[in-house]
């Protein structure tokens, strides 16, 4: 009797003692709960009274937003129709909503976006939305622009940037007048082209363009190689005269293939609530399937090379999450 009464103790010790009983693995299952990406595609950040709102290409009905605290956990706001800052009933175009950017100008909040294949703007009293075009037209009438991004200069003046369908795509830049809408045909300037043999490859494109200026220098990253292609990445050029010559870095891309990442591309930048600068991009969905393409980020910055300052991403990146409970 003394024997079964000590083995039935030690079975319901080892019972009680053991970490990996099917019960608590599923509790622990659940406490963690499904890890789901962050399926935008051009995905650009705002920071506006310390929440940080995203905003992409992936609806079909016109651009989403969400939003988070720490850029790692992103949900869904509530109280906006569908998830979609802007929805197409309030825009030109009927589809293909893609490369949104967010600017918060004289209280009001600028969205640049694509539909239809042509660059548009909207306007909003609220980074959630809902965004809408007073006239409801493209920034350029009869030809095809997309990718359009907004620079604005230590002097007030507007500039927006954004990509020309000739020979492939190719970066262009114009001045826009006070109402940071209309454009100024006449001092439209084309910035680069496919010229870098990483780039040459079919439909040619330099696209996604996006501006920053530090110590008197002109940064644009850009994206280049296939969307589709897992060698999609993002390069860089320079300038010190907006409207003048930009030089690209000899030692592009700047992030091809982070990691376990392929198809990376289509960045924006944007400071954190340290103040670091950030750069957000997007990847393939897997090694296998290009859909639906998901959000990282990482961390950008300036270094010393030969005296001049050079912009360099960090190829470890932040993969942000979505949250499936609220």
């Amino acid at each position: 009797m003394k024997i079964q009464f000590f083995l039935l103790i030690g079975i319901i010790t080892m019972l009680s003692c053991s970490s990996n009983s099917p019960l608590e693995a599923d509790e622990e299952k659940k406490e963690e709960g499904p890890k789901v990406l962050v399926p935008l595609a051009d995905p650009f950040i705002l920071l506006h009274n310390n929440t940080y709102y995203a905003y992409g290409t992936g609806a079909d009905d016109g651009i989403a937003v969400l939003t988070s605290d720490d850029l790692k956990v992103w949900e869904k706001p509530k109280g906006v129709g569908s998830g979609l800052a802007l929805h197409k009933y309030f825009s030109y175009g009927d589809k293909w909503f893609w490369a949104p950017e967010v600017y918060y100008v004289n209280d009001k909040f600028y969205m640049y976006y694509s539909a239809q294949e042509h660059m548009c703007v909207a306007v909003s009293d609220s980074p959630l939305g809902r965004f809408m075009q007073t006239e409801r037209k493209p920034m350029i009438e009869g030809e095809k622009t997309i990718d359009n991004t907004l620079f604005i200069d230590d002097n007030g003046k507007a500039y927006l940037f954004f990509n020309r369908f000739n020979d492939g795509l190719n970066v262009w830049v114009a001045e826009l007048e006070e109402d940071l809408m209309t454009l100024k045909k006449e001092t439209m300037h084309k910035c680069i082209n496919v010229s870098q043999e990483w780039e040459k490859v079919w439909p040619r494109v330099n696209e996604g363009s996006f501006v920053v200026k530090h110590n008197g220098v002109y940064y644009m990253t850009y994206s280049a190689n296939s969307y589709e292609s897992p060698f999609y990445g993002i390069g860089c050029a320079t300038a010190t005269d907006i409207m003048g010559e930009w030089t690209k870095y000899p030692d592009n891309p700047l992030l091809q293939k982070p990691g376990d990442l392929v198809g990376v591309g289509h960045s924006s930048m944007f400071k954190d609530k340290e103040g670091n600068w950030r750069i957000v991009f997007h990847a393939h969905s897997s090694k296998t399937s290009i859909h639906p393409r998901k959000m990282y980020i990482s961390k950008v910055g300036f270094e010393k090379t030969n005296g001049i300052d050079k912009l360099v991403i960090d190829q470890n990146y932040l993969t942000p999450t979505l949250s499936v409970n609220k």
